[in-house]
């Protein structure tokens, strides 16, 4: 993967634009979470990006290192967002939280 089209994914993630980040997977993409679950093709990710987004509002990643070995890439920074469905203005609503993101 080349880190231009991984900026474009990051970018597309953190403007919320659902049918960039569609346009940028590949018909099989697999995406894992912190937990281990697996979602595999562009069609499901469409409709979990969305719905990601409608949650997280303000989520965003921020990439603070970024490490190349041939056509793969590893990506180390933050993520973060806050919870919409609270009607408090609890600050541990909003997370940040260490992440990182492997693409090839």
């Amino acid at each position: 993967m080349e880190k231009q089209v991984f900026f474009e994914f990051i970018n597309a993630i953190n403007v919320h634009d659902v049918d960039k980040i569609y346009s940028l997977m590949s018909d099989d993409h697999k995406f894992v979470d912190a937990h281990g679950n697996e979602t595999t093709g562009k069609e499901k990710m469409r409709g979990g990006w969305g719905g990601y987004f409608q949650l997280f509002p303000d989520y965003k990643i921020e990439i603070t290192d970024l490490f190349t070995d041939g056509d793969t890439l590893a990506g180390f920074g933050f993520a973060s967002g806050t919870y919409k469905n609270r009607k408090t203005p609890d600050s541990k609503l909003y997370w940040r939280l260490s992440a990182s993101w492997k693409a090839w």
